[in-house]
């Protein structure tokens, strides 16, 4: 896509600080880190959200999430703790329209964090709600 920065960055128009690169998928600092070590995963080809990628290439980001997972534990990066991150679609707070999954190195005092609506702890969900609700998604696979 001509005007996705993503796009840009796999065909080589803009820089990157690559950390992986095959066939299908590109690893590279964020430019704007959370903290010292965030990486993003891409798939090289221009799909917008995660559920319009096929199986093995979204699986394929995972695993090498994994292997970045590791390698951060194993640097001397400031981390306690590591995050993954995609968010899919405009609501969900993805900001570049090309599937990405992040990686934060995370690590007490960062100050980040997620936030949650006052009621999340205080006010759960029936049990029958959670089976209907399982039950939409279940025959929908």
């Amino acid at each position: 896509m001509s005007d996705c920065v993503f796009c840009k960055i796999v065909s080589g128009e803009f820089t990157s600080s690559k950390v992986y690169e095959d066939d299908s998928i590109l690893a590279f600092m964020d430019i704007q880190p959370v903290n010292e070590g965030h990486i993003l995963i891409i798939p090289k080809k221009h799909v917008e959200l995660i559920a319009d990628l096929d199986n093995e290439t979204s699986a394929k980001m995972f695993v090498i999430a994994g292997k970045i997972n590791k390698a951060l534990r194993k640097s001397d990066l400031k981390l306690e703790g590591i995050n993954y991150f995609l968010a899919d679609g405009e609501t969900a707070g993805q900001e570049v329209f090309h599937t990405h999954l992040h990686i934060y190195p995370r690590f007490v005092g960062d100050g980040f964090g997620m936030v949650y609506n006052e009621n999340y702890r205080k006010v759960l969900p029936k049990r029958a709600e959670l089976d209907l609700i399982a039950e939409k998604v279940r025959i929908l696979l």
